[in-house]
């Protein structure tokens, strides 16, 4: 049996999986179909879907709802009151159940508080996306988004702050914070990994 805590008004449904050291605070809601992965805080008034996945030491903020379809990779943040959808044009009086897009968010992203998430997208690994931007494209990795739509102003280390890059060209910065180097090739930017 999994060790983790819930808090007494939050409703977990039979089958769901969830992995140890999560904390489960008030309100929230996982369905029965649900994986979770170790270490996830589920902040209060949280939906989690059937058709979804959760990785590892992932923090979800109050207010976020993780509809079907949606993949979340280890380490991912989802500022309070972020949207995901599942459906790209939905109608209440026409079911589109059979046309819930997947969305998948790579390893370490970040989702600001009140984005939106259009569904259907990729959100690269340590990807940054800015406080109330709209995403409806694919994401790169390490990119910082913000806006409506969302564009792309600069480049986020895996640590979490902006590093000194244009958005294109060829060249390299070291992290301030933990000195490691990054690699700007055309308009992708990759972590040098090869003292790792």
């Amino acid at each position: 049996m999994s060790n983790y805590s819930v808090h007494e008004t939050a409703i977990i449904d039979k089958g769901a999986q969830i992995g140890d050291g999560c904390r489960i605070w008030h309100w929230v809601h996982v369905c029965g179909g649900a994986r979770i992965g170790s270490n996830v805080s589920l902040g209060q008034n949280v939906f989690v879907g059937n058709k979804v996945v959760v990785g590892d030491n992932c923090k979800v903020q109050n207010n976020v709802s993780i509809y079907d379809n949606i993949t979340l990779e280890e380490g991912v943040f989802c500022g309070p009151s972020m949207v995901f959808t599942n459906v790209y044009n939905p109608r209440s009086l026409i079911e589109r159940k059979a046309e819930y897009r997947n969305t998948l968010v790579r390893k370490g992203a970040t989702l600001g508080a009140n984005s939106t998430i259009v569904c259907g997208v990729t959100i690269g690994e340590y990807a940054f996306i800015g406080a109330g931007a709209v995403v409806n494209a694919d994401i790169k990795p390490y990119a910082l988004m913000v806006g409506v739509p969302a564009k792309q102003i600069g480049w986020m280390s895996e640590f979490g702050e902006q590093l000194d890059l244009p958005l294109t060209g060829n060249c390299e910065v070291i992290c301030p914070h933990t000195s490691d180097r990054y690699v700007l090739s055309g308009d992708s930017l990759s972590k040098d990994r090869s003292g790792t």
